[in-house]
Formats: C-alpha cells, sequence, structure tokens
C-alpha cells in the first residue's frame, strides 16, 4: 500500500491498519484457494500482510516508502523486504513466484501499464495475480454524489493519494492487455454495490 519513490508514504507502525483487516479475509481465502509456494508483495508497505501469509508460503515483499521498509525490517527480519518501485525491473532481481499481490498501490501509479507489465514478469506460467483497489461503480459514485461526499472520496489534497479510479472493467482492460487472464472479481467492505474495495483474481498462461 504506496506510492512513487518521492512521495514518501510514511509508516510508524507495523500492525495490520483497517484496510488489511476488510481485504485480508478475502486474501485468505484465495491463498487458501491457490496454494502458492511463493508470493511476491508488490507493494508491500509495512510488512504486517507479508508477515501474516509468511506462516502458509515463503514471501517477498517490496516497498518504495523508506519508513515502510525499515518498519518491516525491524519488526520481521525473517521476511525478505527491500526498497523498490513498481516500475523497477523486479523479475531481474528476484525472479518468478507463484502469486503476485498487490493490495491498493495500482490507483496511486502514474504508469499503471508498467506495473501490470511487472506483475506479468514476476509470474511463473499458471501463476496468480491478486490486486486489489478502490471499488468504483455507478451507484457507489451516484450516492457519494447525492450525500455530497464526493470530495472527500476524490480528495485532491492527499499528497501522494490516489490519482487513478479504477472500475471493474478499466482494471479488466489493463490486466488483459499484458496478456493476464482475468478469473474473477471480488468486492470487500459494505454490500457489493457500494464496496469499499474490489480484488481482480488474474491468471498468467501457462
Amino acid at each position: 500500500m504506496s506510492q512513487e519513490k518521492n512521495l514518501e508514504y510514511l509508516y510508524d507502525s507495523h500492525e495490520t491498519n483497517d484496510s488489511h483487516n476488510i481485504l485480508l479475509p478475502a486474501v485468505d481465502r484465495i491463498v487458501k484457494e491457490f496454494s502458492p509456494a511463493t508470493i511476491f508483495d508488490l507493494g508491500c508497505g509495512n510488512g504486517s500482510v507479508a508477515k501474516h501469509l509468511s506462516g502458509r508460503c515463503e514471501v517477498t515483499g517490496i516497498d518504495p516508502s523508506i519508513s515502510a521498509v525499515a518498519v518491516a525490517n525491524k519488526a520481521y527480519p525473517e521476511i525478505r523486504i527491500e526498497s523498490g518501485s513498481a516500475y523497477d525491473d523486479l523479475r531481474a532481481r528476484y525472479g518468478t513466484f507463484d502469486m503476485v499481490l498487490s493490495l491498493e498501490v495500482v490507483e496511486h501509479l502514474y504508469d499503471p501499464r508498467a506495473f501490470a507489465r511487472n506483475v506479468y514478469e514476476l509470474l511463473n506460467p499458471g501463476g496468480t495475480a491478486v490486486i486489489s483497489t478502490p471499488y468504483h461503480g455507478y451507484i457507489k459514485n451516484l450516492a457519494l454524489a447525492v450525500t455530497g461526499r464526493m470530495d472527500a472520496h476524490f480528495w485532491a489534497l492527499w499528497d501522494g493519494g490516489h490519482i487513478k479510479f479504477w472500475s471493474i472493467r478499466t482494471l479488466g482492460i489493463l490486466l488483459k492487455e499484458v496478456g493476464l487472464k482475468v478469473s474473477r472479481f471480488e468486492r470487500v467492505g459494505r454490500i457489493p454495490a457500494l464496496a469499499k474495495s474490489m480484488i481482480v483474481i488474474a491468471q498468467k498462461p501457462k
């Protein structure tokens, strides 16, 4: 849960936050479904999700936030968590994995196609991408407008905040462009039409 290298997302805790707690039940279910031996956590933030999953598989994580990596390394020295960007040549540095997990990252990126290409390259053939981002859809956006919460939701004064607002359609297009096969979307937090986030599960062809 991170952003560009020049926009430091500050962390002072290694604990999971409210966003993690909404996403983790679904993530746990998906990890159990696919049983990966290795996971790459792309934009791992403070390392709390990597730690949560590390009892079931080998987890490697990167994040551009210096404070996040420092917190993670201090709290979880047994897990490989390093500074890195969604735009780096990650496959050359880390190899390939059974699963790439990226929670609440893609909405922060100026170049989401570079991110998607990296996800594809990091996966083993037949591997699974699990990507979450805030959900946007017609009914939710209408509800935000009617209740006067558009400014609060699309808060322009958050330095380094959300700059891309994804729908199921647009996120699906992004992943298909790089060769990933989307198998399904799940919506989490609140009722589906007003969901806080959505999770896409996609596979790299064998």
